[in-house]
């Protein structure tokens, strides 16, 4: 009996230590105080992973300045819809650069036909023609989310074709007993929490009200529910884990819905939420029937998903930029070194024979 006793605490203390072991960080964790004193207005931080996401978050070394003399790309080349304004130098810079911010390893021919530059036959060449001036839309209109820091190709892709930070509307199974609901279930959008497990779909896709606080203490007139407000913090989970930052680094910890007492990082972060929808909707959807005619990628390779379950296109979210970073490279200049982004046509594109 005595020996039975010893097996079960063991057992218990050994299921304890794995369950202390998996759900809480490993010391240190320091605090930085963003507010007044005593209030829990602090920023947390572990040296440990901190060091992780700065190695992560690296700018690749910029290539020496182009000449801005001379002919112009559009003039010295065919087909050149939104780089027309580049010197010849200048173009040959940037799509140096790309080939290095997206396919490294596939270089030129991962968006042209080797055989006929010119040529729109790789789909691949229309993404990015329509990717460049999605780039210019942020670093033009958004400025109140992105500063004058910017954005590159490199800010989401990181040497990738297709960015590691995406996400696609989930599918879920209508048979079954057991059948997943959409959340109840550890999923990892919510950070591990039974949180609805797409909190991607309604607010940065669609328009859905992220507000859910009522304004008094006593039942009135919120028409918000529990379900509404499981969404509006499963977002803000993701939120929290994809800019590697805690709630107080955009809210007020006596009262996370008033504005007058919140910190900067909320009007910015209210600007991105809006940014991404607009880049998801206007940019990223509307291409959807070229991946579904490529849904593996480029005949070439390399291979790789780009759709979702459903069909949808693999589409942005925070994450994407800032890759645990409450700033994508932790603010370092990213626009500055290539002014030729700031040269791209708005204009629509044009269809171009593959001939």
């Amino acid at each position: 009996m005595r020996f039975s006793t010893q097996v079960l605490l063991g057992l218990a203390a050994l299921v304890c230590t794995v369950v202390i072991v998996l759900s809480f960080e490993r010391p240190p964790v320091r605090s930085t105080q963003i507010g007044f004193r005593g209030v829990g207005m602090q920023d947390l931080n572990n040296p440990r992973t901190l060091a992780v996401r700065v190695a992560a978050n690296r700018l690749p070394e910029v290539p020496e300045a182009a000449d801005t003399d001379g002919p112009k790309a559009s003039e010295l080349y065919e087909n050149v819809q939104v780089l027309g304004e580049l010197s010849a130098a200048q173009f040959g810079r940037i799509m140096q650069a790309m080939t290095e911010w997206i396919a490294p390893a596939q270089g030129c021919t991962y968006c042209h036909n080797p055989e006929n530059m010119a040529s729109d036959e790789v789909y691949t060449k229309v993404v990015s023609r329509r990717m460049l001036q999605m780039t210019r839309r942020i670093n033009t209109d958004w400025t109140a989310h992105v500063g004058q820091v910017g954005v590159t190709c490199y800010t989401c892709h990181r040497g990738q074709p297709v960015p590691s930070e995406v996400w696609a509307t989930a599918v879920l199974p209508h048979s079954g007993l057991q059948a997943q609901r959409g959340q109840n279930h550890p999923a990892p959008a919510a950070n591990d929490s039974s949180l609805p497990g797409d909190p991607f779909t309604p607010f940065l896709l669609q328009a859905n009200e992220i507000r859910v606080i009522s304004n008094s203490s006593l039942p009135g007139r919120n028409p918000a529910n529990t379900m509404q407000a499981e969404w509006t913090y499963s977002l803000m989970m993701t939120m929290s884990e994809g800019l590697g930052v805690n709630c107080t680094h955009c809210h007020n910890s006596r009262s996370f819905a008033n504005w007058e007492t919140s910190p900067p990082a909320r009007l910015t972060a209210w600007h991105g939420i809006r940014m991404v929808r607009d880049l998801n909707t206007a940019y990223i959807t509307p291409l959807q029937p070229l991946w579904a005619a490529n849904p593996r990628g480029p005949a070439d390779g390399p291979h790789g998903a780009r759709l979702g379950p459903g069909g949808d296109a693999l589409k942005i979210n925070c994450a994407t930029c800032h890759q645990g970073a409450n700033r994508p490279f932790y603010g370092a200049p990213m626009l500055e070194g290539y002014p030729e982004l700031r040269l791209i046509s708005a204009g629509p594109a044009r269809a171009a024979s593959a001939e």
